[in-house]
């Protein structure tokens, strides 16, 4: 990659299945915005999915499926990187010493820990627990400043810039810098459609609850049609949907996939029924996402091309991370490879 003075911007994403709209909105289509103006490193966090067992055939097919979707979605390999985790071994070599500079007490913290672990916290894999650690280090491996962040991570971010300061101050050095939060603009919550009130999930049983960014039109227009509504029509006011999840659901969907507010999506559709509103909606949704379905099933036919891209990616990932992380090695006292 040329010299780019850029700031420069780290986000990863697990392949843990055909993203969702609610992946879109919240995290993919930031993630190309933000090439305009960043440097950007996206990686396909592999390393992390095995923090609970995966099976082997399936998370390389997850990873290409991923991969093919990103940039189906308009992640620009030639302007930015895209690679698979697992090919940059600099990230784990930065991960074990973070493990040695991580406390026992700050990951006892870690909500998403005792959320993915459940119950039986003792039967869940250590590296489920010291997965905070390998997420500073795919960041500082880098160098990286910006992070886009959801508030399930922000938890995560502020351990990562913790481990930074500590390893700065055992070892007398300002060598990682601190991480800022890149936090997008306000999106709705996007939820299952049929169930507003839990969170549309690509690991639901019911693949009516999701649109998946590789559903084609007929399948995008059928979901909405069935999508749980009640019997009233849309309000004038947005405080008069108090107490309608699905209504504020499929409302927020179209205010964020055509680019309004809240506010002004219902003016269009005060006093409507839903039968119009979803013809409505299926259609927008159809317009932005069906050109990204076709192509990342163009992609997915030449699996060689997307392993091409994400290897080339993984090259100029390790050029940046490689000295990076040889030079914390150095500090910490390891004798050169």
């Amino acid at each position: 990659m040329a010299e780019n003075s850029a700031p420069r911007i780290f986000s990863g994403i697990a392949p843990s299945g055909i993203p969702t709209l609610g992946n879109y909105l919240g995290a993919l289509r930031n993630w190309v915005q933000l090439q305009e103006g960043h440097e950007c490193i996206y990686c396909i966090v592999d390393q992390h999915a095995i923090t609970n067992w995966q099976d082997p055939t399936e998370l390389r097919d997850k990873t290409r499926i991923m991969a093919a979707v990103l940039l189906a979605c308009g992640i620009d390999p030639e302007r930015n990187i895209l690679f698979h985790q697992s090919a940059v071994p600099a990230h784990a070599r930065l991960a074990w010493i973070f493990n040695c500079v991580a406390r026992v007490g700050w990951l006892n913290r870690m909500t998403q820990f005792k959320d993915k672990a459940g119950k039986d916290r003792e039967a869940a894999s250590t590296g489920l627990y010291v997965y905070p650690n390998l997420m500073a280090a795919d960041i500082h491996a880098y160098h990286a400043t910006l992070v886009p962040v959801g508030d399930d991570q922000r938890q995560h971010l502020e351990l990562a810039n913790d481990i930074a300061e500590k390893f700065n101050h055992d070892y007398g050095v300002k060598f990682f810098p601190r991480i800022e939060a890149l936090i997008p603009a306000a999106t709705a919550r996007i939820m299952s459609l049929r169930d507003a009130t839990k969170k549309m999930s690509k690991s639901d049983p019911s693949d009516q609850s999701r649109i998946n960014l590789n559903d084609d039109a007929d399948s995008i227009a059928l979901k909405i049609r069935r999508a749980k509504t009640d019997p009233l029509p849309l309000p004038e006011t947005l405080a008069e949907l108090k107490d309608r999840p699905e209504a504020v659901n499929l409302l927020g969907i179209y205010a964020a996939i055509t680019g309004r507010t809240p506010a002004e999506a219902l003016a269009e559709f005060a006093g409507a029924g839903f039968g119009a509103f979803k013809e409505r909606l299926a259609e927008a949704l159809v317009a932005q996402l069906s050109p990204i379905s076709a192509k990342a099933q163009r992609l997915l036919d030449d699996p060689g091309y997307i392993d091409a891209t994400l290897q080339s990616g993984a090259r100029r990932a390790a050029a940046i991370a490689g000295p990076i992380v040889s030079e914390a090695e150095r500090i910490v006292g390891f004798l050169p490879a």
